[in-house]
């Protein structure tokens, strides 16, 4: 694995094909599980002015824990946009589709609120699974309390990833699930608006 300098000066080498500067955008696995490697490298890149991006899913992020929350304190200070995938606004069906809980992907949206960090919100929509307008519009109102959303990505789900799976020999758990039809996505994204439209209305943002 590459050392934090060595990204760096990999990206001044290449920054003048860079469009308006580019910057960093950290992906996973799920990048909050090494904070001290993050905190290094965007100290760097905050020196070089380079802009900071974490693509999360959010998991990780865990509140109660003293000493990771002053790692993320500290994170935060120099990350300029989080990425954040909400795969499922209610709890239950949250631990149905990835045997997780959302409790602490929800309060980490409310965390980078509070931290005045740029957030970007992803959410893929799948058939019979998390296209369901009520959770869609639930959703939309979560996200519209936040004054530092700046965008919202509603993703169509897609079946690429099965032969990979099978070739892997492992269980592809939405085998027969289709694809996203596209006129049907922008009809959801729709409702993720209302609803988002709605909390905004209310809170006067």
């Amino acid at each position: 694995m590459m050392e934090p300098s060595e990204i760096i000066e990999q990206y001044e080498k290449n920054r003048p094909f860079y469009a308006n500067g580019g910057g960093l955008t950290v992906t996973g696995g799920e990048p909050l599980m090494q904070p001290d490697f993050l905190i290094e490298l965007f100290s760097l890149a905050k020196e070089k002015n380079i802009h900071t991006c974490i693509d999360s899913s959010g998991i990780a992020f865990h509140p109660q824990n003293e000493a990771f929350m002053a790692k993320m304190d500290k994170l935060m200070s120099i990350t300029d946009l989080v990425m954040l995938d909400i795969k499922h606004i209610d709890p239950e069906k949250h631990k149905e589709l990835t045997q997780q809980p959302n409790e602490n992907i929800l309060k980490f949206a409310a965390y980078l609120d509070d931290k005045h960090v740029d957030m970007w919100i992803r959410h893929v929509v799948v058939p019979g699974i998390t296209d369901d307008d009520k959770y869609l519009f639930d959703l939309g109102y979560f996200i519209g309390q936040f004054g530092n959303l700046k965008a919202l990505d509603v993703l169509p789900y897609h079946t690429m990833g099965e032969k990979k799976y099978e070739s892997l020999g492992m269980e592809y758990k939405l085998k027969g699930v289709p694809p996203m039809d596209q006129n049907t996505l922008l009809e959801k994204k729709k409702v993720i608006l209302d609803g988002l439209k709605q909390r905004r209305s209310e809170k006067n943002i």
